[in-house]
């Protein structure tokens, strides 16, 4: 039976994947077609849940804009400034799209999101060139946005084991190799040791603290669930190791507040149950000829 809150949800969901104006995507179809990763696997079921999916995003972005190539990167050739919540989208709609969608159309996806980021390159601040396109870089980008996700479902939703989440790890250079990302870490031992390299080039900045204040505010979810939206952000600011926040001096207005933490884990144990058909896990598990509910059972 589908309820009058699944529904609204179901609304909400298909507006934030599929905004006015945006890039149409059916996950439905080729009907039988397989994505770049089955339904057993781990990735189908982390992209499921919109509370995790949002705070491991953010926290994955954190880290990002620690490293100076990529922050630039981001910075300067991105939309995020001046659109937040429809940056969001087009980068939410894109994982998906990697996850769940059809291998052929993945693939395609893929192909334009390189060819656009082989025009974007530059100079740091500090004097250090970039492409977007180097492969150092994608490979960061590729393995913070695994430890964000996996993380945030681990705490948030359902408790992973650590070889559950290396299987995500080793899961995501699936897709990840079609982006040009080479040599991402493939289990948490090689995420720990490329965090440990690539610690030292990371650096305070103050445009961190410009993103966290501009996706708490960002027209995300509807107003009512403001408080939540920022809630999920102290969230994320949470999930950097402890020695990385205390380095990037991250405001202490970003700290969890009594409460949050037991509120959220609710959420995202409410949200991992809900089968919201308009979503493109429902509608990826139809195209393979599964149940709508199968990821839910």
């Amino acid at each position: 039976m589908f309820l009058p809150l699944e529904s609204q949800l179901d609304r909400l969901g298909r507006k934030l994947m599929q905004p006015e104006g945006g890039l149409r995507f059916d996950f439905c179809e080729p009907v039988g077609e397989e994505a770049l990763l089955p339904p057993n696997s781990i990735s189908w079921r982390l992209f499921k849940n919109p509370v995790s999916l949002f705070i491991g995003g953010v926290a994955a972005v954190i880290l990002e804009l620690a490293e100076p190539s990529v922050r630039t990167g981001v910075w300067e050739h991105s939309t995020f400034r001046k659109d937040p919540a429809g940056r969001l989208q087009r980068t939410g709609l894109a994982a998906m799209v990697t996850v769940y969608g059809a291998r052929s159309r993945a693939k395609k996806m893929i192909e334009g999101v390189v060819r656009q980021h082989e025009r974007v390159g530059g100079v740091t601040p500090g004097g250090i060139a970039y492409r977007a396109n180097d492969t150092p870089l994608l490979d960061w980008v590729q393995a913070t946005a695994t430890f964000g996700f996996a993380l945030a479902y681990s705490r948030y939703v359902d408790t992973l084991s650590e070889a559950e989440i290396s299987t995500a790890f080793a899961e995501a250079t699936i897709p990840g190799k079609l982006y040009g990302a080479r040599g991402a870490p493939t289990s948490v031992t090689e995420w720990e040791e490329m965090l440990e390299d690539v610690r030292i080039r990371l650096e305070p900045s103050p445009i961190i603290e410009e993103f966290l204040k501009l996706i708490s505010e960002a027209d995300v979810f509807p107003s009512v669930l403001r408080p939540i939206q920022r809630s999920m952000v102290r969230a994320a600011v949470s999930l950097v190791p402890q020695e990385i926040r205390t380095f990037l001096r991250l405001p202490h207005s970003y700290e969890m507040r009594l409460g949050e933490e037991n509120l959220l884990r609710q959420a995202g144990a409410m949200a991992d149950r809900l089968v919201l058909p308009s979503l493109p896990p429902a509608q990826s598990c139809l195209r393979l000829g599964l149940p709508a509910d199968h990821l839910y059972r």
